[in-house]
């Protein structure tokens, strides 16, 4: 009896269960658009149940999340120590590096104070300095040079040199009281004792109102290189020795090119030093008013 009603209900439910499959799509879009109706003529009581699911679910999502960020957290872990031993292995390799050049500096200064001992050296006199900011440019065709807001009651004297960013950029040649002019070593009136690093060899560098100053009475047989460094030579007192200048940016058979370390076109503030030098450029040089600096 029980087998007989049990196959009764399987014979019963086969064509449901083919009615179902075969409206299933229809059905469900039904649903869909039943929902929607509802939505639209009562958003809170779907509010209601959207929030009701929420919460129902959140805490499953929040327990099926936890074992992908405790995984992403231990990956992190073992990326960051594999990062941290290169790390450490790098610094310890620069750490030996600096320990051997710190020793050859302290070879190298205990050798230079032994020297300058047995030299009598006289030390490099002291220098102070005043910032001064850039107001005008009235350079033209024939000349190059710059306006400061620092003058004569701030300390400048003719003959400092004007330094800026990575280098020097050039010398006071006026000073009022309120302002002083700058001539730039691109100015054609512009020269320049300066060494050729690392060759040592000696040359004078003059402007000529272009953006590279050219470098004059260079011997025939020197050896040059696009990005050897210019300093000055400190020949003649007006500069110091070893202020940079610039690089040599091109060497032909006709001349020999520096670009300058700073951009002189875009100076808004510089330094104005005094080395103590007595051999700097006055604003009475002839060379200055033969300029042009009016």
């Amino acid at each position: 009896m029980k087998s007989r009603t049990t196959g009764s209900v399987v014979r019963l439910a086969a064509p449901l269960r083919a009615l179902a499959q075969r409206f299933s799509f229809l059905l469900l879009v039904l649903a869909a658009i039943a929902l929607m109706m509802v939505g639209k003529i009562d958003t809170v009581l779907v509010e209601g149940m959207r929030n009701r699911v929420t919460d129902a679910f959140t805490p499953i999502l929040e327990a099926i999340s936890r074992p992908a960020a405790t995984a992403a957290r231990f990956v992190e872990s073992v990326h960051d120590v594999i990062n941290l031993h290169g790390e450490n292995e790098r610094l310890r390799n620069e750490n030996a590096s600096l320990l051997r050049w710190q020793q050859a500096a302290q070879r190298l200064d205990a050798e230079n104070r032994s020297l300058r001992s047995l030299l009598n050296y006289k030390p490099e006199l002291a220098s102070s300095y005043i910032t001064a900011r850039v107001v005008a440019d009235p350079g033209g065709a024939f000349v190059r040079t710059v306006v400061t807001t620092a003058g004569h009651r701030d300390g400048v004297r003719p003959g400092q040199a004007a330094v800026a960013g990575q280098g020097l950029m050039g010398r006071v040649v006026q000073v009022g009281e309120w302002s002083s002019r700058v001539l730039l070593v691109t100015d054609l009136n512009s020269r320049i004792p300066v060494v050729i690093e690392p060759s040592r060899q000696r040359a004078v560098m003059a402007g000529d109102n272009s953006g590279q100053p050219k470098l004059l009475y260079l011997p025939g047989d020197v050896s040059l290189a696009v990005g050897d460094r210019i300093v000055t030579s400190g020949h003649g007192s007006m500069f110091p020795p070893g202020l940079p200048i610039g690089l040599v940016a091109s060497v032909s058979d006709n001349s020999v090119r520096v670009q300058p370390y700073v951009d002189l076109g875009r100076v808004e503030h510089l330094q104005l030093v005094n080395f103590g030098l007595p051999g700097g450029l006055g604003a009475n040089d002839p060379a200055i008013g033969a300029g042009g600096l009016q």
